[in-house]
């Protein structure tokens, strides 16, 4: 399937930063890689192949960037105090750069973005949409790994760290942001196989339904692992319910 590339240096992070297109029309999505992930990672495990059929009728785009973060925190090689401010700039960075892109790309100043990932993808996806819901609307969130504070090492969070994480600050939130991110909806599918932790996903979803924000976890057994397998099975269907 064809693809278009853009890079370009990003101030936020100093680094020279990669975002990749699927498609050329239909509902933007921005498709998070896994942790370790560059802005290709979703293609070379097929992922883009599997909603080819999305794509290829013209319902949706499909976007991708570099886990900047994500490498950081699996890395073990820096300081939890810099993977958090990194995180805090990666999400500066998809907000402030990235999203304008895609709606520059889409020819409007307004249209609303679908999120989505796996793992720490996950994470990123739901992060944007409670941290940003004036431009993003929806996340959909395989296999989620939401509580980054064991990459803390018991060292405590910082305000880069709080502020990155939703399920540290949303229990606090109060307001505008609060109040337009009920109008979103984060849908957390997840299987119960080989290295799901489902628990992650109902904690989240309890401290979503505390402040109002419309959230589902649907279960997807024990029959489904923590593998791209089962992502590829997962997207489509909840793209094609959504976009």
């Amino acid at each position: 399937m064809k693809k278009d590339v853009e890079r370009w240096y990003s101030p936020r992070l100093e680094q020279d930063m990669t975002v990749v297109r699927w498609g050329h029309y239909g509902t933007p999505v921005l498709l998070f890689p896994t942790a370790g992930g560059d802005a290709e990672e979703v293609e070379r495990f097929h992922l883009i192949g599997a909603l080819a059929p999305l794509i290829d009728d013209g319902r949706i785009k499909v976007y991708s960037t570099d886990s900047v973060a994500g490498r950081a925190w699996m890395s073990g090689q820096h300081a939890p105090d810099f993977c958090s401010l990194l995180q805090n700039r990666f999400d500066d960075f998809i907000y402030s750069e990235v999203a304008p892109a895609i709606r520059s790309d889409c020819n409007s100043n307004d249209i609303e973005i679908i999120t989505t990932g796996a793992s720490i993808g996950a994470f990123n996806a739901v992060a944007t949409v409670c941290r940003h819901p004036d431009a993003f609307r929806l996340a959909i969130a395989m296999s989620g790994t939401f509580d980054l504070s064991r990459w803390l090492h018991g060292q405590p969070m910082n305000e880069d760290f709080y502020f990155s994480s939703p399920i540290h600050y949303l229990p606090n939130l109060e307001g505008p942001q609060l109040d337009q991110l009920r109008t979103r909806f984060i849908v957390m599918p997840t299987g119960e196989g080989k290295y799901e932790n489902i628990g992650e996903s109902w904690r989240l979803a309890h401290v979503l339904g505390s402040k109002g924000i419309p959230n589902r976890v649907d279960s997807w057994g024990p029959g489904w692992d923590h593998d791209w397998e089962t992502w590829r099975e997962m997207l489509p269907k909840y793209l094609h319910e959504f976009a």
